[in-house]
């Protein structure tokens, strides 16, 4: 059984506002530049946090780290890091040696390459942060950002985060700068590796053309904002109707389909769309009409009697 964390459920809810929290101080360097910055969580997640209870009596579940040998609860400062090469054998690595190995973190995002933003395939991409100047950094920040801007390119660079060496990319976003953790080549897998692809398929001209032509009715300009996660949104009804005490309604699901055949499917998914997209329509026209008659059948304001009128009838 778990448990809702409630305190971070409605966060930004009420129209507060919430200050960026620095996540990391440095410098951008390229060259003989340095440009003082500071690094800001540019996404956050919004999963909704449970935790483990103890079924009987609804405590939350403690985690102890117990050695299995020695059979005793073993304290943090008896804990070493170790690489397992073979199973069951290992090689212990001490902080010390990782330290050595790492240098003198110099807080340095130091670009060694500019390149075009389309040369990056978008699988390459981690994390965001944006880039915000650091004291004294505001006119050299402003200086590489309207460079970038004018040359239309990005920065690939190096620089050191949580003891790790990241590869990422700076760019230009709206008015300022992000910067993107992307992965090494040898961490993104080989597609190729995919069991079931080849271009060895034959396909039916008028199947290629129905795709396409569904392709070309759902296609939009992109809105993130109309985009939201269903799932979630769910979660924090069912949540919020057990702590209001009223009956959760369930929402039946939704009746498939039977279409086997991918003409069938093609065919279907685009009456689909079309009857979508009449039926909007239809609607849009219905309450235009429906304003317009209520507006028509609205009794016109009797006019008021001017003075003279007022006192020639009485």
């Amino acid at each position: 059984m778990m448990l809702i964390r409630l305190e971070k459920l409605f966060v930004n809810e009420f129209g507060r506002m919430v200050m960026m929290h620095t996540m990391w101080k440095g410098a951008i360097s390229f060259g003989l530049v340095n440009i003082p910055i500071k690094l800001f969580a540019a996404t956050e997640n919004k999963d909704i946090k449970m935790r483990y209870l103890h079924e009987k009596c609804h405590s939350p579940v403690q985690y102890e780290k117990i050695c299995p040998v020695c059979e005793e609860t073993v304290d943090s400062k008896e804990i070493v890091k170790g690489y397992e090469y073979e199973p069951g054998k290992f090689v212990v690595v001490e902080k010390e040696e990782l330290d050595e190995l790492a240098g003198v973190s110099d807080k340095s995002i130091e670009i060694i390459d500019f390149i075009k933003l389309e040369e990056i395939d978008p699988i390459f991409y981690n994390r965001s942060y944006f880039v915000g100047p650091g004291e004294n950094g505001t006119k050299s920040f402003a200086l590489l950002k309207k460079a970038m801007e004018d040359t239309g390119k990005i920065g690939l660079a190096k620089f050191t985060l949580r003891s790790k060496e990241h590869l990422a990319a700076v760019r230009v976003y709206k008015n300022g700068l992000v910067l993107e953790t992307i992965f090494y080549p040898d961490e993104v897998r080989n597609v190729d590796h995919v069991p079931g692809l080849t271009d060895e398929v034959s396909l039916n001209e008028k199947e290629v053309e129905m795709a396409k032509q569904l392709i070309e009715q759902l296609t939009a300009p992109f809105e993130p904002e109309k985009y939201e996660d269903e799932y979630r949104e769910a979660v924090l009804e069912l949540i919020n109707s057990k702590i209001s005490g009223d009956e959760v309604k369930v929402a039946k699901e939704k009746p498939k389909t039977n279409v086997v055949d991918l003409m069938e499917a093609l065919q279907a998914s685009i009456n689909e769309s079309k009857g979508k997209e009449s039926t909007d329509n239809n609607k849009k026209t219905k309450d235009t009409s429906s304003k317009n008659s209520k507006s028509a059948d609205e009794p016109k304001p009797k006019k008021k009697k001017t003075a003279a009128k007022k006192k020639a009838s009485s």
